[in-house]
């Protein structure tokens, strides 16, 4: 074979792999259009969106390295079509510098993991001194523990938040303006629930949904593998993999029933919704898209700036959300980097008037 042949395979064998990883991103931007249950295949090509995209950048580089312009448009192409989805977790704005001089109300949603179950009250201590600095307003908290050894932690919550709504469990809202009304979103068959509370703020009512949708069990099925295998027990690789697409896919499916309950509430609200929690799934997905609807803002795209991130686990995702009305404006969104949870907390301003 002589080398021009050889130019020849390898342009096609590289032009055969840049068209399936297009088509692969193109499916993976419509994978949260459609409920997971009977399109889990579709469902999951948007959890690997960034190394889609990545694989489309390095196919750009090849290209223009081999001086294929043509076939340079093809992955330039994909790249930009998926402007829409990179600004969910890059904003390249800079953060409003008078965030706090400008009248509003800041929300935050933090999964706290139940304090890290400590006894002496200091990281529950040390969080409301946290939300004290940022001048929180209203506080979601997802995985809440009323207890921190022998204290209420509620007690010292109220001293800063005078207001507090109860939800399901571990689920609890503190505000520092009056709560007018509050309702818990059960949800069958798992600990995960949902709530919201209208909150008064000078005159004007909001409705502050709390959400804590079903987790992915992707660390839950390490942990259990790796104790089969401290036990003496032999796991084999390919069923380890096997039970993580299993829960994930079941992940899947149940959030996205969770998801439609609570976006039955929000269509039912005659006043301005305010969506917050920890969704456990990532943007684009059906849980994102469902949550969004079509009169909902993601905050982070309207006012966030840089990386956003907020799960600091081993595979570091944004599953921790706030969106709001359409009727409402943002002001400026962003994280904390507390270390007390596997999730970081995330904060919103928004203005009431």
């Amino acid at each position: 074979m002589g080398k021009l042949a050889v130019y020849k395979y390898f342009s096609l064998m590289f032009l055969i792999v840049q068209m399936v990883i297009s088509i692969f991103t193109i499916v993976g931007l419509f994978g949260g259009d459609n409920p997971p249950a009977g399109n889990t295949a579709n469902a999951m090509l948007v959890y690997v969106l960034p190394l889609l995209i990545l694989a489309n950048v390095v196919m750009l580089i090849i290209w223009l390295i081999r001086r294929k312009w043509i076939f340079s448009i093809i992955p330039v192409l994909t790249i930009l079509c998926c402007i829409p989805y990179m600004g969910t977790i890059l904003q390249l704005r800079q953060m409003a510098k008078d965030c706090d001089a400008r009248n509003g109300i800041k929300i935050a949603s933090y999964n706290v993991a139940r304090f890290s179950q400590e006894t002496s009250g200091f990281i529950a201590q040390d969080i409301l001194s946290e939300m004290k600095k940022q001048k929180v307003d209203v506080l979601c908290i997802q995985e809440y523990s009323e207890m921190s050894g022998d204290k209420k932690n509620s007690e010292t919550y109220m001293e800063y938040f005078p207001y507090m709504a109860k939800g399901k469990d571990d689920m609890v809202i503190f505000s520092r303006y009056p709560i007018k009304a509050q309702k818990t979103i059960p949800f069958e068959m798992t600990n995960n629930s949902a709530m919201w509370a209208n909150i008064e703020v000078n005159g004007r009512i909001f409705k502050v949904f709390n959400v804590h949708l079903e987790t992915t069990g992707f660390n839950r099925t390490l942990h259990q593998a790796a104790k089969l295998q401290y036990g003496g027990h032999r796991v084999e690789t390919n069923s380890v993999l096997k039970a993580i697409y299993g829960n994930y896919t079941m992940g899947m499916i149940v959030r996205a029933g969770q998801a439609n309950i609570v976006a039955l509430e929000r269509n039912n609200s005659t006043v301005p919704n305010i969506i917050c929690g920890d969704f456990n799934d990532i943007p684009y997905s059906y849980v994102y898209n469902t949550m969004l609807g079509e009169h909902m803002v993601d905050g982070f795209k309207e006012c966030g700036s840089g990386w956003m991130y907020t799960y600091r686990g081993t595979k570091s995702a944004r599953i921790d959300y706030i969106f709001h009305d359409k009727s409402l404006k943002g002001i400026c969104y962003y994280t904390s980097p507390l270390t007390y949870s596997d999730h970081l907390p995330v904060y919103m301003k928004i203005e009431t008037e």
